[in-house]
Protein backbone atom coordinates (compact mmCIF):
# COMPACT_ATOMS: atom_id res chain seq x y z
CA UNK A 1 0.00 0.00 0.00
CA UNK A 2 1.24 3.58 -0.47
CA UNK A 3 1.53 5.89 1.68
CA UNK A 4 3.98 8.98 3.52
CA UNK A 5 7.15 6.95 3.01
CA UNK A 6 6.29 6.56 -0.19
CA UNK A 7 5.53 10.28 -1.17
CA UNK A 8 8.98 11.28 0.93
CA UNK A 9 10.97 8.54 -1.54
CA UNK A 10 9.65 10.52 -4.36
CA UNK A 11 10.34 13.42 -3.32
CA UNK A 12 13.49 13.30 -2.07
CA UNK A 13 14.72 11.53 -5.31
CA UNK A 14 16.37 14.86 -6.78
CA UNK A 15 16.34 15.62 -10.31
CA UNK A 16 13.77 18.38 -10.18
CA UNK A 17 10.84 16.00 -10.41
CA UNK A 18 7.75 17.17 -9.00
CA UNK A 19 6.83 15.68 -5.99
CA UNK A 20 3.03 16.34 -6.39
CA UNK A 21 3.25 14.62 -9.54
CA UNK A 22 0.60 11.74 -9.89
CA UNK A 23 2.00 7.91 -9.15
CA UNK A 24 2.70 5.83 -11.99
CA UNK A 25 0.13 2.86 -11.81
CA UNK A 26 0.37 0.19 -14.23
CA UNK A 27 -3.16 -1.79 -15.46
CA UNK A 28 -3.25 -5.33 -16.98
CA UNK A 29 -6.61 -4.04 -19.12
CA UNK A 30 -9.84 -1.74 -19.48
CA UNK A 31 -11.48 -2.01 -16.41
CA UNK A 32 -8.97 -2.03 -13.89
CA UNK A 33 -7.28 1.09 -15.77
CA UNK A 34 -10.45 2.67 -15.69
CA UNK A 35 -11.46 2.46 -12.04
CA UNK A 36 -7.62 3.46 -11.27
CA UNK A 37 -8.45 7.11 -13.30
CA UNK A 38 -11.65 7.43 -11.42
CA UNK A 39 -10.45 6.62 -8.07
CA UNK A 40 -7.74 8.71 -8.49
CA UNK A 41 -8.02 11.97 -10.84
CA UNK A 42 -3.50 12.28 -10.04
CA UNK A 43 -2.88 8.91 -10.56
CA UNK A 44 -0.66 8.53 -13.99
CA UNK A 45 -2.34 5.17 -15.34
CA UNK A 46 -1.08 2.92 -18.39
CA UNK A 47 -3.14 0.92 -19.94
CA UNK A 48 -1.55 -2.10 -21.26
CA UNK A 49 -3.79 -3.56 -23.40
CA UNK A 50 -3.75 -1.42 -26.65
CA UNK A 51 -7.73 -0.20 -27.83
CA UNK A 52 -9.40 -3.11 -29.57
CA UNK A 53 -6.80 -5.82 -28.35
CA UNK A 54 -7.95 -8.91 -26.34
CA UNK A 55 -6.08 -8.80 -23.18
CA UNK A 56 -6.64 -13.13 -23.12
CA UNK A 57 -3.76 -12.74 -25.72
CA UNK A 58 -1.81 -10.07 -24.86
CA UNK A 59 1.77 -10.38 -25.39
CA UNK A 60 3.95 -8.26 -23.72
CA UNK A 61 6.47 -5.76 -25.23
CA UNK A 62 9.89 -5.00 -23.85
CA UNK A 63 8.90 -1.14 -23.21
CA UNK A 64 5.78 -2.73 -21.41
CA UNK A 65 8.15 -4.81 -19.38
CA UNK A 66 10.02 -1.77 -18.43
CA UNK A 67 6.57 0.12 -17.50
CA UNK A 68 5.72 -2.84 -15.00
CA UNK A 69 8.92 -2.56 -13.38
CA UNK A 70 8.90 0.73 -12.82
CA UNK A 71 5.73 1.42 -11.97
CA UNK A 72 4.36 2.42 -8.64
CA UNK A 73 1.61 -0.01 -8.38
CA UNK A 74 0.39 -2.76 -10.69
CA UNK A 75 -3.26 -3.73 -11.06
CA UNK A 76 -3.84 -7.06 -12.62
CA UNK A 77 -6.10 -10.25 -11.85
CA UNK A 78 -4.22 -13.48 -11.86
CA UNK A 79 -5.10 -16.15 -14.70
CA UNK A 80 -6.35 -13.35 -17.35
CA UNK A 81 -3.20 -11.90 -18.89
CA UNK A 82 -0.58 -14.75 -18.80
CA UNK A 83 2.08 -12.64 -19.99
CA UNK A 84 1.52 -10.25 -16.98
CA UNK A 85 1.92 -13.16 -14.40
CA UNK A 86 5.13 -14.00 -15.51
CA UNK A 87 6.29 -10.23 -15.25
CA UNK A 88 5.06 -9.79 -11.75
CA UNK A 89 5.66 -12.79 -10.43
CA UNK A 90 9.24 -11.16 -8.09
CA UNK A 91 6.63 -7.46 -7.89
CA UNK A 92 6.72 -5.80 -4.87
CA UNK A 93 4.50 -3.36 -6.35
CA UNK A 94 1.59 -5.74 -8.13
CA UNK A 95 -2.17 -6.11 -6.66
CA UNK A 96 -3.77 -9.48 -7.65
CA UNK A 97 -7.29 -7.28 -7.16
CA UNK A 98 -8.82 -11.08 -7.08
CA UNK A 99 -7.42 -11.11 -3.41
CA UNK A 100 -10.54 -10.83 -1.41
CA UNK A 101 -12.95 -11.03 -3.87
CA UNK A 102 -14.39 -14.54 -3.49
CA UNK A 103 -14.46 -15.03 -7.24
CA UNK A 104 -17.01 -17.44 -8.68
CA UNK A 105 -15.87 -20.98 -9.17
CA UNK A 106 -17.17 -22.45 -12.76
CA UNK A 107 -19.82 -20.28 -12.96
CA UNK A 108 -20.12 -22.13 -16.44
CA UNK A 109 -20.02 -25.00 -15.24
CA UNK A 110 -16.40 -25.52 -16.61
CA UNK A 111 -13.34 -25.28 -14.61
CA UNK A 112 -11.34 -22.74 -12.98
CA UNK A 113 -11.99 -19.27 -11.65
CA UNK A 114 -13.96 -16.73 -13.65
CA UNK A 115 -12.24 -13.30 -13.39
CA UNK A 116 -14.84 -10.89 -14.84
CA UNK A 117 -15.57 -9.20 -11.62
CA UNK A 118 -16.42 -5.75 -13.36
CA UNK A 119 -19.34 -7.51 -14.49
CA UNK A 120 -21.47 -7.19 -11.29
CA UNK A 121 -21.55 -3.34 -10.65
CA UNK A 122 -21.29 -3.70 -6.69
CA UNK A 123 -18.26 -6.06 -7.10
CA UNK A 124 -16.49 -3.64 -9.22
CA UNK A 125 -17.20 -1.09 -6.45
CA UNK A 126 -15.26 -3.03 -4.25
CA UNK A 127 -12.50 -3.17 -6.83
CA UNK A 128 -12.72 0.35 -7.07
CA UNK A 129 -12.55 0.61 -3.13
CA UNK A 130 -9.48 -2.04 -3.29
CA UNK A 131 -7.77 -0.23 -5.46
CA UNK A 132 -8.40 3.59 -3.25
CA UNK A 133 -6.48 1.84 -0.15
CA UNK A 134 -3.57 0.63 -2.44
CA UNK A 135 -3.40 4.40 -3.88
CA UNK A 136 -4.03 5.66 -0.42
CA UNK A 137 -4.22 9.50 0.68
CA UNK A 138 -5.02 11.34 -3.24
CA UNK A 139 -7.34 8.59 -3.62
CA UNK A 140 -11.66 8.38 -2.78
CA UNK A 141 -13.90 5.88 -4.41
CA UNK A 142 -17.21 7.66 -3.00
CA UNK A 143 -18.23 8.95 -6.47
CA UNK A 144 -17.34 5.78 -8.40
CA UNK A 145 -19.44 4.05 -5.73
CA UNK A 146 -21.78 5.74 -6.54
CA UNK A 147 -22.24 5.61 -9.99
CA UNK A 148 -21.79 1.92 -9.74
CA UNK A 149 -24.56 1.58 -7.24
CA UNK A 150 -27.24 3.75 -9.55
CA UNK A 151 -25.98 1.26 -12.12
CA UNK A 152 -27.02 -1.57 -10.16
CA UNK A 153 -30.35 -0.22 -9.22
CA UNK A 154 -30.80 0.32 -13.13
CA UNK A 155 -29.97 -3.49 -13.80
CA UNK A 156 -32.26 -4.30 -10.98
CA UNK A 157 -34.96 -2.62 -12.00
CA UNK A 158 -34.66 -2.99 -15.65
CA UNK A 159 -34.22 -7.41 -15.36
CA UNK A 160 -37.16 -7.87 -13.53
CA UNK A 161 -40.12 -9.65 -14.85
CA UNK A 162 -38.68 -10.73 -17.84
CA UNK A 163 -39.87 -13.26 -19.48
CA UNK A 164 -36.86 -15.35 -20.07
CA UNK A 165 -33.81 -15.59 -17.37
CA UNK A 166 -31.42 -17.27 -19.95
CA UNK A 167 -28.80 -15.61 -21.52
CA UNK A 168 -26.48 -17.22 -24.15
CA UNK A 169 -22.84 -15.86 -24.37
CA UNK A 170 -19.84 -16.83 -27.04
CA UNK A 171 -17.63 -17.11 -24.02
CA UNK A 172 -18.04 -17.10 -20.24
CA UNK A 173 -17.92 -13.67 -19.28
CA UNK A 174 -20.92 -12.65 -17.44
CA UNK A 175 -21.22 -15.45 -14.50
CA UNK A 176 -21.14 -12.70 -11.99
CA UNK A 177 -23.52 -10.27 -13.76
CA UNK A 178 -25.75 -13.55 -13.94
CA UNK A 179 -25.21 -14.21 -10.61
CA UNK A 180 -25.91 -10.42 -9.36
CA UNK A 181 -29.64 -10.37 -11.19
CA UNK A 182 -31.01 -14.04 -11.17
CA UNK A 183 -29.87 -15.14 -14.83
CA UNK A 184 -28.57 -18.49 -16.67
CA UNK A 185 -25.64 -18.37 -18.23
CA UNK A 186 -24.71 -20.55 -21.42
CA UNK A 187 -21.31 -19.61 -22.74
CA UNK A 188 -20.23 -21.53 -25.73
CA UNK A 189 -16.64 -21.52 -24.71
CA UNK A 190 -15.02 -21.17 -21.47
CA UNK A 191 -13.46 -18.40 -19.60
CA UNK A 192 -11.02 -17.42 -22.72
CA UNK A 193 -12.99 -16.80 -25.98
CA UNK A 194 -10.27 -18.25 -28.19
CA UNK A 195 -11.27 -22.00 -27.42
CA UNK A 196 -13.50 -23.67 -30.25
CA UNK A 197 -15.58 -26.55 -29.34
CA UNK A 198 -15.82 -29.65 -31.11
CA UNK A 199 -18.53 -31.00 -33.45
CA UNK A 200 -20.32 -32.99 -30.95
CA UNK A 201 -20.10 -30.40 -28.45
CA UNK A 202 -21.68 -27.59 -31.04
CA UNK A 203 -24.31 -29.63 -30.96
CA UNK A 204 -25.10 -30.38 -27.84
CA UNK A 205 -24.64 -26.45 -27.72
CA UNK A 206 -27.49 -25.83 -30.55
CA UNK A 207 -29.92 -28.34 -28.73
CA UNK A 208 -29.01 -26.72 -24.73
CA UNK A 209 -30.03 -23.07 -26.68
CA UNK A 210 -33.25 -24.71 -28.24
CA UNK A 211 -34.44 -26.09 -25.30
CA UNK A 212 -34.44 -23.21 -23.21
CA UNK A 213 -36.12 -21.33 -25.97
CA UNK A 214 -33.55 -18.51 -25.86
CA UNK A 215 -34.16 -16.23 -29.05
CA UNK A 216 -30.61 -14.19 -28.76
CA UNK A 217 -27.38 -15.46 -29.17
CA UNK A 218 -24.67 -12.80 -28.00
CA UNK A 219 -21.05 -12.70 -29.61
CA UNK A 220 -18.56 -9.80 -28.55
CA UNK A 221 -16.68 -6.77 -30.07
CA UNK A 222 -13.20 -7.77 -29.64
CA UNK A 223 -13.60 -11.50 -31.14
CA UNK A 224 -14.70 -13.36 -33.87
CA UNK A 225 -18.87 -13.63 -34.00
CA UNK A 226 -18.57 -16.72 -35.87
CA UNK A 227 -19.37 -19.46 -33.66
CA UNK A 228 -21.91 -17.14 -32.31
CA UNK A 229 -24.03 -16.70 -35.82
CA UNK A 230 -23.35 -20.62 -36.34
CA UNK A 231 -25.20 -21.65 -33.20
CA UNK A 232 -27.69 -19.16 -33.51
CA UNK A 233 -28.59 -19.97 -37.51
CA UNK A 234 -28.77 -23.66 -36.38
CA UNK A 235 -30.55 -22.92 -33.43
CA UNK A 236 -33.29 -20.35 -35.25
CA UNK A 237 -32.02 -17.68 -33.29
CA UNK A 238 -30.91 -13.84 -33.57
CA UNK A 239 -27.47 -12.70 -32.26
CA UNK A 240 -26.65 -9.09 -30.84
CA UNK A 241 -23.95 -7.57 -29.03
CA UNK A 242 -22.96 -8.12 -25.34
CA UNK A 243 -19.90 -6.73 -24.17
CA UNK A 244 -18.03 -7.87 -21.68
CA UNK A 245 -16.04 -4.79 -21.47
CA UNK A 246 -12.48 -6.28 -21.57
CA UNK A 247 -11.36 -3.22 -23.93
CA UNK A 248 -12.91 -0.88 -26.00
CA UNK A 249 -12.28 -0.59 -29.68
CA UNK A 250 -10.99 2.61 -31.29
CA UNK A 251 -14.01 3.18 -32.92
CA UNK A 252 -15.64 3.44 -29.07
CA UNK A 253 -12.87 5.18 -27.90
CA UNK A 254 -13.40 8.09 -30.90
CA UNK A 255 -16.86 7.69 -29.84
CA UNK A 256 -16.75 8.85 -26.15
CA UNK A 257 -17.57 5.17 -24.71
CA UNK A 258 -16.83 4.12 -21.16
CA UNK A 259 -17.64 1.50 -19.14
CA UNK A 260 -21.03 3.11 -17.60
CA UNK A 261 -22.25 3.97 -21.06
CA UNK A 262 -21.24 -0.09 -22.68
CA UNK A 263 -23.06 -1.39 -19.48
CA UNK A 264 -26.27 0.32 -20.19
CA UNK A 265 -25.83 -0.82 -23.65
CA UNK A 266 -25.67 -4.07 -22.60
CA UNK A 267 -28.71 -3.98 -20.13
CA UNK A 268 -30.90 -2.76 -23.11
CA UNK A 269 -29.72 -5.96 -24.82
CA UNK A 270 -30.81 -8.16 -22.67
CA UNK A 271 -34.07 -6.17 -21.60
CA UNK A 272 -34.42 -6.88 -25.76
CA UNK A 273 -33.26 -10.45 -25.60
CA UNK A 274 -35.03 -11.62 -22.43
CA UNK A 275 -39.06 -10.34 -22.73
CA UNK A 276 -38.22 -7.44 -20.44
CA UNK A 277 -41.52 -5.29 -19.91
Amino acid sequence: MFGAAALALASGCGGGEDPAAGRAVVAAFYPLAFAAEHVDATADVTNLTPAGAEPHDLELTARDVERVRDAELVLYLRGFVPALDDAVRDSATAVDLLDGLEPLEGADGKTGVDPHVWLDPMRYAALGERITEELGETADAAGFVEELEELDRDFRTGLSGCERRTIVTSHAAFGYLADAYGLEQIALTGFSPGAEPSARALEELVAEVEEEGATTVFFETLVSPELARTVAREAGARTAVLDPLEGLTDEARAAGADYFGVMRENLAALRSALGCP
